[in-house]
């Protein structure tokens, strides 16, 4: 019997039947056919145990939410003591926490950023951002990568890949047309009508696999933003929070986006919370109508709280070295793995500790997948190209289980090399 106290289940395999039966049944069987039955029981820093007890090392980290491990004990304890004080709080009334928060944020942000609102995850941030810049520039369309992912709320959803977009009849190519990644021609061609109200980008894009922007991309883009009057939203979701080895993986390229987006590990992983942080141009809504955007749970005070802690444990200059130190550390390792395995493992594509690992196999990254989590570590395929792992260590790894992650990644890569060439079997 497994007893949480509020639930409980006499075995896994119920658990996992009842996903099916009230959660939702093609993601729980898509797991199952993956070689993945995962189901999370007790988490701590950088490990997750399964229900039947095995223990795994986390280096996907929910895509950057437990940038600081699973229930960071500073963060608990900040987030335990505010619950004497603190609730959700309310979004119509000026706020402690929330006011609090904010200034932090805007200390913390590139130049040029003045203002902050809230939502309770990084979709809703994202929409407010969209919103935002059509309300500035009084334009509708949004310029986004192909093979985008920025969240699958209203207006998030119709920004990112068609898979997802047209699920939901939101594929509005007039609306929201693409452009490919590090492509200028393209995207001075989406701008030149001077009819676009943003270019939404992440800094490097999680779920397309970590594609690196080539030198100067970023910074002609932004350079055609102006040129064109476009807003340039920067979505800092998964390179946010010195996972670059710096606060906004933004600022390394100089850039002082119009509109920034946090979300994910800005919880602590402990309290749902989302910022849209904005220049003063951009924030004329919040001087002409603040009742512009609401939100019931975003910005709740105790994930503000969560939130000021968060972003205080990311700037320390310790940590910030630490990431540097654990970057090299498993680039120089994945270096050595590779060239065992130089047409197998093909590539790394590398900033700070955000990684994508490059195979030679459409499918690539799910066998390495599977065979990482038989040895012991969970890292996720790249849900827009298979041929790439998610591989991100979190920014407080020690550099023991940085080796050892190291080492069972060799396992993990070399047995799935095996398997491929041996068998060539399919997987989902």
């Amino acid at each position: 019997m497994h007893d949480y106290g509020a639930f409980s289940y006499a075995s896994k395999d119920e658990m996992i039947g009842k996903s099916k039966e009230f959660w939702n049944p093609d993601k729980t069987q898509f797991w199952q056919d993956s070689g993945v039955d995962l189901v999370i029981d007790r988490r701590e820093g950088y490990y997750l145990w399964d229900m039947h007890g095995r223990r795994l090392i986390d280096v996907h980290l929910n895509g950057g939410t437990y940038n600081l491990g699973h229930r960071n004990p500073e963060v608990v304890a900040a987030v335990t003591a505010a619950m004497g004080h603190f609730d959700i709080g309310n979004h119509h009334f000026p706020s402690l926490a929330r006011t609090a928060l904010a200034e932090a944020l805007i200390k913390s942000a590139p130049a040029g950023l003045t203002k902050v609102a809230y939502g309770s995850g990084g979709g809703e941030a994202i929409d407010i951002a969209l919103k935002t810049a059509r309300h500035t520039t009084q334009k509708r369309k949004i310029v986004s990568i192909v093979k985008a992912y920025h969240g699958h709320t209203g207006l998030a959803v119709g920004a990112g890949d068609q898979r997802f977009s047209e699920l939901f009849l939101s594929d509005r190519p007039e609306e929201f047309p693409q452009v490919p990644f590090n492509d200028l021609d393209a995207m001075e061609q989406a701008l030149r009508g001077r009819d676009v109200a943003a270019v939404i980008m992440e800094t490097i894009p999680a779920t397309y696999g970590f594609p690196l922007p080539e030198p100067g991309y970023l910074e002609a883009v932004k350079a055609l933003c102006e040129r064109y009057d476009a807003l340039y939203i920067a979505d800092e979701v998964q390179t946010g929070l010195m996972r670059t080895g710096e606060m906004w993986g933004i600022t390394k390229h100089g850039i002082s986006p119009d509109i920034l987006v946090t979300g994910k590990g800005i919880s602590g992983g402990i309290y749902p919370i989302s910022a849209v942080l904005m220049s003063e141009r951009a924030a004329g809504w919040l001087r002409e109508d603040g009742f512009g955007h609401m939100s019931t749970f975003g910005g709740a005070e105790l994930g503000c709280i969560a939130a000021l802690k968060t972003l205080e444990i990311c700037g320390r200059p310790e940590v910030r070295t630490m990431v540097h130190y654990i970057s090299d550390l498993m680039q120089s390792g994945l270096a050595d793995i590779q060239r065992d395995y130089p047409d197998w493992f093909t590539g790394v594509r590398a900033n700070g500790v955000v990684m994508g690992l490059e195979f030679n196999h459409p499918q690539g990254a799910k066998y390495v997948m599977k065979h990482l989590y038989e040895t012991g570590v969970w890292a996720i395929f790249s849900t827009l190209d298979p041929t790439v792992l998610q591989f991100k260590p979190g920014i407080l790894l020690t550099p023991a289980l940085a080796e050892e992650i190291l080492d069972r990644t060799e396992v993990a890569i070399g047995k799935a090399c095996a398997e491929v060439r041996g068998r060539g079997r399919r997987v989902r």
